[in-house]
Order: structure tokens, then sequence, then C-alpha cells
């Protein structure tokens, strides 16, 4: 196999390639990235066994990780959304808000529930209220947007049990609990900053409000959930990661309930739980059967695992290559940290790849191995891999579609809050990763 300079070369090239293949040539995602990955391989002069070996591993080692945690929030998000769960959570936000703090509240709607719940189906379900929001507060639309869309990439990008934290956190070995309390501390600056403050800054060069009075997506006579059982189920799966993390490192090890609290804190388990309950207590209010509510989300579940799995491979080939291993130590004799190391490559690969969830896997499938930099705690390198992977969302990315035809800004819009907005909350979390890194 080559070494030296040239793997930078070849890397440099292959992310060129994806970005071709996805962009221009309008390749489906699963595929460019399997494609990249075995003409990574050749260019490197890998032997064909290891190449194969190398895509059956990283798919493998990544689906593991998170193939039971895409699939069980998919059809938890599926539940909240169709019982009008999510509608009772943003409501009751906006009440308890007030009218005036309306930027603010669907900033922080949009946190909690991308939580649990894929990106792209949060703000499809959200956006209409949002429009509502600027039409009888008189807010800019772009300010409501905008502060919506940051609030919910922030936890869809950092915060577990979302796949792509989860990976980062299964790659890095840190304790999830422990992850999701820093996670959320450093998504609370990202969203005023990113999304309130700079949706309110936006807002005044662009004034327009919402006019049309929009339908609500729900029948008005269908039965919906409490709020509080709505905020109960949506924090239910965080709440037992963390209390099971916590009960670990507060119990002596031949304690009785060692083993419970491990099992029901396991992110797989947590999540299964939580879907099983949200089954339990949402079905009355799904208006078909949560058996179709189940198969929808099973339909939608199947292209995120391959494209993730693919990403996996990537990430995996890229580390057995050399490629990775040579990156760390140019940069590093560069006096590059790890810290910035990770915010930078997951800041790349976002812009080269589109998919957040995709970048993040495959930017710790290339930095978790060889986490041994003294000084920096790796939960902190993790966290800096998915503020960077905030950043840098373009027209290859879906996401960035759905802002604009949904939210209907224009490309120009779309670039200032949604591209530059997330980038910027990016930026701010990734300072506050630096300075916990510091002090901790």
């Amino acid at each position: 196999m080559i070494t030296g300079t040239f793997l930078l070369l070849v890397f440099g090239l292959s992310i060129l390639f994806l970005l071709l293949a996805i962009i221009r040539f309008k390749l489906n995602p699963f595929l460019a990235l399997l494609l990249t990955t075995i003409l990574t391989g050749f260019a490197v002069q890998m032997p064909v066994s290891q190449i194969v070996d190398s895509i059956a591993s990283g798919f493998g080692n990544t689906l593991r990780g998170i193939g039971l945690v895409i699939g069980l929030g998919i059809m938890f998000g599926k539940i909240l959304s169709d019982s009008g769960a999510m509608k009772q959570i943003a409501s009751f936000m906006i009440r308890k808000f007030g009218t005036k703090n309306a930027t603010l509240s669907i900033g922080i709607t949009g946190f909690l529930i991308s939580i649990p719940v894929f990106f792209d189906a949060a703000f499809v379900i959200l956006v209409s209220l949002a429009k509502n929001v600027s039409r009888l507060s008189k807010i800019p639309v772009i300010t409501i947007v905008t502060s919506l869309a940051i609030g919910l990439i922030a936890s869809h990008n950092i915060v577990v049990p979302t796949p792509g934290p989860v990976e980062v956190g299964n790659n890095f070995e840190v304790s999830m609990g422990i992850y999701a309390f820093f996670a959320i501390l450093v998504c609370i600056p990202a969203v005023l900053v990113g999304g309130w403050l700079y949706g309110v800054f936006l807002g005044k060069s662009d004034p327009a409000i919402e006019t049309e009075n929009l339908e609500d997506e729900f029948d008005s006579n269908q039965k919906k959930p409490s709020e509080g059982l709505s905020l109960f189920i949506l924090f239910l799966p965080i709440l037992l990661i963390l209390i099971g993390s916590v009960a670990l490192l507060l119990l002596e090890n031949n304690s009785a309930w060692i083993n419970f609290f491990e099992f029901t804190g396991n992110k797989n388990i947590a999540m299964f739980i939580s879907t099983l309950v949200a089954i339990g207590l949402l079905s009355r209010f799904i208006k078909s059967s949560v058996n179709n509510s189940i198969t929808e989300a099973a339909k939608g579940a199947g292209m995120i695992i391959l494209i993730t799995g693919a990403g996996g491979s990537f990430g995996y080939l890229i580390n057995q290559s050399g490629i990775g291993g040579f990156l760390v130590s140019t940069l590093t004799d560069w006096n590059v940290s790890m810290l910035f190391l990770g915010f930078f490559l997951g800041a790349i690969l976002r812009g080269a790849l589109g998919s957040s969830t995709v970048a993040l896997v495959t930017a710790a499938g290339i930095l978790g191995p060889m986490v041994s930099h003294e000084g920096i705690q790796p939960i902190f390198i993790a966290l800096s891999i998915c503020a960077g992977g905030m950043c840098l969302s373009l027209p290859n990315d879906s996401g960035f579609w759905v802002v604009s035809r949904f939210a209907n800004l224009s490309v120009s819009q779309t670039l200032k809050s949604w591209t530059l907005g997330s980038s910027i909350a990016g930026i701010v979390a990734f300072i506050f990763i630096f300075i916990l890194d510091k002090i901790i």
C-alpha cells in the first residue's frame, strides 16, 4: 500500500469524488459511499480481500452500535407524531413562553423534539406551527424558521440517543449518561446564539411575516394526549440512559441493582422500553392503527440504515488504509490538537457527505481508534466532532432542501438562515467544548 503524503492526496480526491457523485451526478448516497470506499481502497493499493473485509466490517460494526437505535427511534418518533404528542409539546412551549418570546420557545421546542425524532421528520411536522406563530406574533418568518431549524439540528447532532451521537460515543467508549449531560450543556448556548439571536438578527433585514392562515394538520375533533404525558414520553429514553449512568457511578459493584440499571440504561434497551411505553400510552390517540404507524416508520428506516452503514464502511477503510493515522499524525506535528481536528473533520465531512449522521459516523470511525492524545478527554473530542457536523450544510444535504421547500425560503434565504445559522451554532458549541476541556 502507498504511504506518506500521497495518502492525504487520495483522501482529498475521495472526498471530492464523493461530493461530485452525490451533487453533480445525483447518485444515491448509499451507492456513492460504497463506490468511493472501493475506489479509495484501490487508490491506496489495498489488497482486494482487505477492501472487501473493510467494507463488511465497517458496515457491521456501525450498525451493531446504532442499527437498533435508528429503527426504534424512527418508530418512537412516528408514534409521537401520529398521536399528536409532538403538537401538544409545541403548543405547551408556545403558551408557557408567550407570544412575545415565540422565537425562543420554538427553538427550545425544536431542541426537545429532535432528541428522539429525526430532523427532517420533525421539521416537516413543526414548520406549519412555526408559520402560524409568525402570523399571530408578527415575527418575521425567517426568524421563527431559523430558531426552529437550529434547535432541531443541535439536538439531532449532539444529544443521545440520536444515532449519530450514539455512534460517536461508542467509538470513543464514553459513558452515554455523562455524554448526554455535557451534550445538553453545550447545546444550550448553540441554540440561543445560532438559532434565537441570529434568527432575530436576520429578521431585521428580512421582515416578511407569514400571512396565510394555515390549517392545523390534526383534526380538531381528534383526541390528543395531555401535555404532561407527551413530555414524559418524549424524555423517557434520555431519562433511562441518564439514570442508568448515574446509578452505575453511585452503586457499589456488588449491588443487586447494578445489573438492572446497566440493562435499562443501555441505549438500545432504553429506546425499546420507551417505544413500548409510547405504544401502550399513545396508541388510543392514533386515528388509524399503531401497526400502520410502525410499518410506515420501518419503511423509512431502511435507506437511513443503509447510508449510515456505508458511512461506517468508508470511515473504517480510511482508518485501515493508514489515511486516518497519517492525517492525525501530520496535524499533530503541526500542533493541531485532537479537539480541533475532531471539529474540523466533522465539518469537512458534513460539507462533503451532506448527511450529518453519516459525517459523524465517518469522522468517529477515523478518530475513535486513535484517541491517545494526552491532556484531552475522549468525551470532548467526541463532542467536538458532533459540533463540527452541524456546520456546512450545503445543497447536497437533504436537510437543506427540507428547510427551503417546506418553509418557502429561497436558496439565498436558506443559505443565510440554515447553512450559516447551523454553522454559527456549531462554532459556538465548539467554543464551549473547548472551555469545558480546559476547566474540567
